[in-house]
């Protein structure tokens, strides 16, 4: 199924990586399109919605971090009210790793704290408001990684599984109301968040190419966007393996540096 192109887009992690590449693409696929983007780095965020203005999109910026639950819900809504919001991408994300220690337990409630609370804190008040219209997509931003636990980042993975199982709970949920909801489950992409990594990364894709990808998908309501595919097959595997059999795989996985942003 085909959906409508979307008018008002709403995109949280705006400022760089993916979600700057996401608003890029619809403000050239789209002309005219309203964006409303949200990120943390305020320099960052003003640099891609100047790039969007410059295709002829009607931006609105909001500086915020997705984990203060009352900030993010007061501007989702005040977005919803300038215009009706029909597309709203919850992908706001940190990474961080072992480093070959174990994750502190700050670092590891930081990362469940973007990852996974943030996009809950993106989502609740837009789910309200697209079931009273009985229209409206959500799409939530999760990982390969979150098909299997990997010794070198165990926060990360965990945040990005629960966001993708509760978005495909949430797509059967939902569908009966009219609301589509989209679990979009990347590899490496390039990004700031991966420039830190310091192992190979296969399939290593740019993010201009991963918002063309994510954006065709949406518009055809996937479920489930996984790519590049050689790595979702593998991702796939990891899941279908036995575990003995992965555990021992899991051992001579590299670590991911410390912390990232």
């Amino acid at each position: 199924m085909v959906l409508d192109a979307p008018e008002h887009i709403l995109i949280t992690g705006a400022s760089s990586g993916i979600g700057a590449a996401l608003a890029r693409h619809y403000a050239a696929a789209l002309p005219g399109v309203r964006l409303s983007l949200g990120g943390r780095n305020a320099e960052r965020l003003e640099r891609t919605a100047a790039d969007c203005r410059t295709r002829g999109s009607r931006v609105s910026v909001g500086q915020l971090d997705v984990v203060d639950r009352d900030k993010v819900r007061e501007w989702v809504i005040a977005m919803d009210e300038s215009a009706a919001v029909d597309l709203v991408i919850a992908n706001a994300g940190i990474s961080g790793g072992t480093g070959n220690e174990m994750e502190s337990a700050a670092q590891t409630r930081a990362i469940f704290d973007v990852n996974l609370t943030g996009v809950l804190n993106t989502v609740e008040p837009a789910i309200d408001w697209m079931v009273g219209r009985g229209r409206g997509q959500i799409a939530l931003v999760s990982s390969l990684a979150g098909y299997r636990g990997w010794p070198g980042a165990p926060a990360y993975c965990g945040s990005k599984a629960a966001v993708k199982v509760y978005g495909e709970a949430l797509r059967g949920a939902l569908r009966g109301a009219g609301v589509s909801v989209n679990v979009v489950c990347p590899g490496f992409i390039k990004s700031p968040m991966t420039d830190v990594n310091a192992f190979p990364m296969p399939f290593l894709m740019d993010a201009d190419r991963a918002a063309g990808i994510i954006a065709s998908g949406l518009a055809r309501d996937k479920g489930r966007i996984a790519f590049p595919w050689q790595m979702a097959a593998l991702a796939w595997l990891g899941m279908a393996l036995p575990d003995a059999v992965v555990q021992r795989i899991a051992l001579h996985s590299p670590a991911k540096a410390h912390a990232a942003g």
